[in-house]
């Protein structure tokens, strides 16, 4: 889901100093915009069930910081689903505490009941997905159903944020849920400035989405990130299935990591830096201008 119309939008979010980590200009009483001080109405969701650790530190470490947060998530681990919505006739769903919505399907089954359902009547400032076990950047993000659930709060045209933490490596218990906690330290900061530039208005521009993914830092891997990057989706899908047949008619299936060298730009080199990647992304599958002209030529004279 790269796209270059949306790019600058992240740079714009990224390069003043409160995510940058540099001093911020003293800004004159004239200049300062009026603030939006009631609490965000946020539907949270993920692909690794709704009581993961990711999921659950995110709903407390996003209602301390003042915000009113909904758990609308899978009943079970729904990861790699990617964008895939249910066809059955029926859909069970658990109520199984208050704020916490249970429903047995994919992330997108998740959110499209919280849009119709949970949030009835008023659709929620924001649906922030995850944080999810381990990394979504290049391949993985097309595949995720972390990236899913939030491509389908897109499409219903609320503003929203996938969230995953981890590096390359195989993602380790321990370490990979130490690193939750400054990744959503960061994504705290992240919705403040949104919430921030957009006064009253939308969080993000209509059909916009971002993708964060947070590196594991740190010996006790609750270290800071080096640094912030707006990134694109780096095209190379890095995990490579491979098949031995049993002979009995069925395959056993392995996955081989097989890394090329990261796009310059790109959300996997950021994270191999250590730096927190920030990908926008939209749910409509488009390129830019370049790739349409592209196409053009390619049928240029064909006919039905």
């Amino acid at each position: 889901m790269r796209s270059k119309r949306v790019l600058p939008l992240a740079a714009l979010l990224l390069c003043t100093p409160a995510l940058a980590g540099t001093a911020p200009a003293a800004a004159s009483p004239q200049a300062a915009p009026p603030q939006n001080t009631d609490p965000l109405r946020i539907l949270l969701t993920n692909d690794d069930g709704y009581s993961a650790p990711g999921i659950r530190k995110a709903f407390e470490r996003l209602t301390a910081a003042g915000h009113d947060v909904t758990i609308v998530a899978p009943l079970t681990n729904q990861s790699g689903t990617g964008t895939k919505m249910m066809s059955a006739p029926t859909l069970t769903v658990k109520h199984p505490e208050p704020k916490v919505w249970a429903v047995d399907g994919t992330p997108g089954d998740s959110v499209a009941f919280g849009l119709a359902e949970v949030f009835a009547g008023e659709a929620p400032d924001l649906v922030v997905s995850g944080t999810n076990f381990g990394p979504n950047v290049a391949g993985l993000a097309t595949h995720s159903g972390t990236v899913g659930g939030a491509v389908a709060a897109l499409e219903s045209g609320v503003p929203a944020i996938a969230l995953s933490t981890g590096g390359l490596a195989a993602p380790d218990p321990v370490t990979t849920v130490n690193a939750m906690g400054p990744t959503l330290d960061f994504a705290v900061k992240l919705i403040d400035r949104l919430r921030a530039r957009a006064r009253s208005g939308r969080l993000l521009p209509e059909g916009v989405g971002l993708n964060v993914n947070h590196p594991v830092i740190g010996a006790d891997s609750s270290g800071t990130a080096a640094a912030v990057a707006a990134t694109f989706q780096d095209p190379q899908n890095f995990l490579q299935p491979d098949f031995t047949d049993s002979g009995d008619g069925t395959w056993k299936v392995t996955v081989k990591v097989a890394l090329r060298p990261a796009a310059k730009g790109g959300d996997l080199e950021a994270v191999a830096a250590g730096r927190i990647a920030v990908s926008p992304m939209n749910a409509d599958w488009n390129t830019g201008p370049a790739e349409h002209a592209v196409t053009s030529a390619l049928i240029s004279g064909l006919r039905p």
